[in-house]
């Protein structure tokens, strides 16, 4: 008898991305003051909305207003991005919030069969000169296709500059899990792992970029048994780096967001 089954190589790497998507430090209503403040007439998809405080600055929140675009239709979803760094005020005081910076992105996420699963915050420490720390938004998809199982995870990066913000790196793949198969055993599958990390080198001003990644790739068939017999191959190492070029990271076409 055949085993009816998603290959392992992607049942843990998809309930990883499939996880609880709702942000809950949204809760606080930040998003939806907001989302008043600035675009009142403007929809909100608040399952997707973020907020986060930045721990490098002491009374800071970074907030993300993902905004239904008016050309959307039930098959392709479009979405704005309205990101903002957020001064907090000491006493709780929330019509005291204060927009520090920000940068309206038209049309900068859609769906179709992929889906966005979620947007989160990245704070990690990228520093990328003595004046310019980063931040990171990383968007989830999931694709729909359980012949053809897809998710996926992107990062960009934001820098605070001045009363603005600039996206000094475009959507990058950071990990992935893809596969092709006939839904009862034989098919493909691929899983991409990437550690990001800041470099001591420079390029313009600002540290380069190490994407170090990590691809391993499986097959799967059945057996004269009728077991369905899965095979890893050996993982592929590589490393990219990314330099700045005095407005943004040059990103080679194969690590883009497809």
């Amino acid at each position: 008898m055949r085993i009816r089954r998603l290959p392992c190589l992607l049942v843990f790497a998809l309930a990883a991305l499939a996880g609880t998507a709702a942000h809950a430090a949204c809760e606080s209503g930040l998003a939806e003051r907001m989302h008043a403040k600035l675009h009142p007439k403007r929809k909100l998809d608040e399952s997707l909305a973020a907020c986060k405080p930045w721990p490098a600055y002491p009374g800071r929140s970074i907030v993300v207003l993902p905004l239904v675009n008016g050309l959307a239709n039930d098959a392709r979803k479009t979405l704005d991005l309205e990101v903002l760094v957020i001064q907090r005020p000491d006493n709780g005081n929330t019509e005291r919030d204060t927009v520090l910076a920000r940068l309206y992105q038209p049309e900068a996420l859609e769906e179709d069969a992929i889906r966005i699963q979620d947007i989160r915050i990245d704070t990690a420490r990228y520093v990328l000169s003595p004046e310019a720390r980063a931040f990171g938004l990383r968007v989830r998809y999931n694709g729909s296709s359980r012949a053809n199982p897809y998710a996926s995870e992107t990062l960009r990066l934001y820098v605070p500059q001045g009363a603005r913000l600039r996206q000094v790196l475009d959507e990058v793949v950071i990990d992935r899990d893809s596969g092709e198969w006939d839904t009862q055993c034989n098919g493909r599958f691929e899983q991409l792992r990437t550690l990001l990390s800041v470099s001591h080198m420079r390029s313009e001003g600002f540290a380069d970029l190490t994407l170090s990644r990590n691809l391993t790739q499986s097959r799967a068939q059945v057996q004269e048994d009728g077991h369905c017999n899965e095979k890893a191959l050996p993982p592929r190492y590589d490393s990219v780096v990314l330099h700045y070029d005095g407005e943004r990271y040059r990103v080679p076409k194969s690590l883009r967001s497809p």
